[in-house]
């Protein structure tokens, strides 16, 4: 498939889970662009429907069935017209269970892994060459190789109006992949070991990316904090990455994430001692506050290591806001267990945070653990954290106000006469102000909360 379709057709993409997808998502229509691809926000009108995938959560597959179920309802009444619909599956669900998909699903004409989206038009070739074979004929493609070639070397740039339209924040995938193999985790299988982007094609992407007006970059990966980047055969850690992207003109805030505590090391916390431009907000997944858990959980770390670099961050950067990611009911643990993990959060004191009831993921080490805990206990013990979480972010947000914050305008309000953006901080603020707020960080005076928000009054500077 090499040569650009003289009639536009519609993409829809459907993106599951994670950041890192939402970007893979964004690759995806960019690596269809040049083939006459066009994206829409409506799937019935879409000649290409992608299913981009997570497999984090339990039931990920059922879900990815049950989706695929209405789309050939969605086909059906497509042919009826006259028209058609292909159907593509992608991302970890696609890695983990390909060949499972293509059986029990025939109507899908595609699968394919998070590493192989690059080969996207060669396999959307091969499967309209497949269109009108007979059923009994007819094979899903399917590519979930983890290739040796860099796939970001062979994807297209935006265009620059499609990043325009993406608004002023982005996301930029630096690392993916795993070598930590935590035992309730299937990303190590789903996304592969750890690789790191080179530096050159880190800061291009950045460049176009600012170019086209963005004005925030989040930095993403598996494992970010443990971005190793080539630079001219030089070693680059995400410290002084941070430190090359603060250089680009336009560019005004910073922010990575998923971290691994075991990956913090003194370059990156004096990155965010020096520099301004990477915001005082870390997610930093603790899982569990017991270190018989954490063991269990093959963490590598222990709950004092944990707080030890939860103090060094904070020395580094007083104004540090936290968030975290929690387990409860791992297989073995006990009421002693989860009272430890409520104590860690007393201990640092969360922003925000992430928090799950353990469900088993088939092919990982938890799975075959014994011990697992009954759904009862954990829905109890999902609750009181979340209760002491959710307590933690109210006071976070209360001690805001009376505060002035630069805030990143983003977006008209859902009120008229109101606008909105994000605090250093990541929270999301609304104040009354002009459309011509947009596109630029203004003084915020926080003035009082909602629900899951700031509210604020556009700080006037005082005549001369």
């Amino acid at each position: 498939m090499t040569e650009t379709r003289a009639n536009t057709r519609k993409l829809f993409i459907k993106t599951y889970g994670c950041q890192m997808n939402v970007y893979d998502s964004d690759r995806m229509m960019d690596a269809l662009a040049p083939h006459g691809y066009e994206a829409t926000l409506d799937m019935t009108q879409a000649d290409l429907v992608l299913l981009n995938t997570c497999h984090i959560r339990e039931k990920a597959s059922e879900k990815v069935f049950s989706e695929l179920g209405r789309l050939k309802e969605l086909q059906n009444e497509r042919r009826a017209m006259g028209g058609d619909m292909m159907i593509g599956v992608a991302g970890c669900v696609a890695q983990a269970e390909g060949e499972e998909i293509a059986r029990r699903a025939p109507v899908v004409d595609m699968v394919f892994g998070p590493q192989a989206y690059h080969r996207l038009p060669d396999m959307l070739a091969r499967a309209e060459a497949q269109r009108h074979m007979h059923p009994s004929l007819k094979r899903a493609v399917i590519d979930t190789d983890f290739p040796e070639e860099d796939k970001f070397a062979h994807l297209p740039a935006a265009k620059k109006e499609v990043t325009i339209k993406r608004g002023l924040t982005a996301f930029l995938t630096v690392q993916e992949g795993c070598d930590k193999f935590c035992s309730f985790c299937v990303v190590p299988y789903t996304r592969g070991a750890e690789v790191s982007r080179p530096v050159a094609q880190v800061i291009a992407e950045a460049r176009g990316l600012v170019e086209a007006g963005v004005k925030e970059i989040t930095l993403l990966g598996q494992n970010v904090n443990a971005y190793h980047g080539d630079d001219k055969g030089r070693s680059v850690g995400l410290g002084e990455l941070a430190h090359l992207l603060a250089e680009i003109p336009g560019l005004e805030r910073l922010r990575y994430t998923t971290s691994h505590p075991r990956d913090m090391d003194d370059a990156l916390m004096a990155a965010h001692r020096d520099l301004d431009i990477l915001m005082p907000y870390l997610h930093l997944p603790v899982q569990s506050g017991s270190d018989r858990i954490l063991k269990a959980m093959n963490r590598r770390h222990t709950a004092a290591d944990y707080l030890d670099v939860i103090a060094r961050i904070k020395t580094a950067r007083p104004d540090m806001a936290l968030s975290g990611d929690f387990i409860v009911g791992f297989p073995g643990e006990t009421d002693q267990d989860f009272e430890d993990t409520l104590s860690i959060i007393r201990d640092v004191g969360y922003a925000s945070a992430y928090s799950f009831k353990y469900s088993t993921r088939p092919g990982t080490p938890g799975a075959a653990l014994d011990g697992q805990i009954a759904e009862a206990v954990k829905t109890e013990r999902l609750y009181r954290l979340q209760e002491l979480v959710n307590a933690q972010t109210t006071a976070f947000h209360q001690s805001c106000v009376g505060k002035t914050l630069p805030v990143l305008i983003e977006r008209p309000g859902r009120m008229p006469g109101q606008v909105g953006g994000r605090s250093p901080y990541l929270q999301a603020v609304h104040l009354e102000g002009s459309p011509e707020l947009i596109g630029a960080i203004h003084p915020v005076e926080i003035v009082g909360t909602s629900t899951n928000s700031l509210v604020g009054r556009l700080k006037v500077a005082a005549a001369a």
